[in-house]
């Protein structure tokens, strides 16, 4: 099967995962996705990952979080660019967040990084989603 957006496949499938309750969703791997579940581990979304092989094929498992009260970490997932229509932004138009309590995830030439990360080292990069 081939994606035409894996991107959107990763962060559909943890939102899948969250809505059925489920404590783990696998993913086909990518170094953009390890960074991307690297990011979302820091920042408190999720509460761990790994990259395994299973027949061969590399995979993500992304361990989801939920609170005291069996509520996600996550509470949406949004894609911001796609194939279709990239979304590009300058270091001083990177959006915040729902005021600072979301996160977004960029790919900058530095790496991939949060909106937070990209503005304190002055960078601009393609908005890959938005989380909250």
């Amino acid at each position: 099967m081939s994606l035409t957006d894996p991107v959107a496949d990763f962060l559909a499938r943890i939102r899948n995962g969250i809505r059925a309750r489920q404590q783990k969703v696998d993913v086909p791997a990518s170094k953009l996705k390890l960074e991307m579940a690297r990011i979302l581990k820091e920042e408190g979304f999720i509460s761990n990952f790994k990259a395994t092989e299973e027949e061969g094929r590399k995979v993500l498992r992304v361990y989801l979080k939920y609170g005291a009260n069996n509520e996600a970490a996550i509470s949406r997932v949004q894609r911001v660019s796609s194939p279709g229509c990239r979304v590009y932004v300058g270091r001083n138009e990177i959006p915040r967040v729902l005021g600072g309590m979301g996160i977004n995830i960029l790919t900058t030439p530095r790496g991939v990084m949060t909106g937070r990360e990209a503005r304190k080292q002055g960078v601009g990069g393609e908005i890959l989603c938005e989380i909250w």
